[in-house]
């Protein structure tokens, strides 16, 4: 199993920045490990935001985000990042991290360690 503990979060004005750390710690990475971001407001499903393979570094995005939102890892450090720029309200929600075994995953059901979230809120 693997800890993952969210920070970054916070308010900030519409086109603003903001940068989410994700610290993981337990099991070492496989080989096809993939890090990823969701995001879910209140009575929303949880949707796809970003994912990066830990080994290799190749990166997806959603298409809501792209352009705007960088994601990035520091492997000596076990932290994933999502770097969020040109923020809109509509990206207020919160943002959970997540781990897959299964490389280049970006469907919720592949990801078996989740953190506890950090909330994000943009205002206009």
């Amino acid at each position: 199993q693997v800890q993952l503990v969210e920070s970054g979060g916070g308010l900030v004005q519409a086109g603003g920045s903001l940068r989410l750390s994700c610290a993981a710690s337990g099991r070492t990475f496989s080989i096809g490990t993939t890090m990823a971001w969701f995001r879910q407001a209140p009575e929303k499903e949880r949707e796809f935001v970003a994912a990066i393979a830990w080994f290799g570094g190749a990166t997806y995005y959603a298409d809501s985000v792209k352009g705007r939102f960088t994601i990035s890892r520091d492997n000596a450090k076990n932290t994933v990042y999502l770097h969020m720029n040109s923020l809109k309200p509509e990206d207020t929600t919160k943002y959970y991290c997540a781990r897959s075994s299964g490389f280049g995953s970006t469907r919720q059901r592949d990801f078996d360690s989740w953190g506890q979230g950090t909330q994000v809120t943009v205002s206009s």
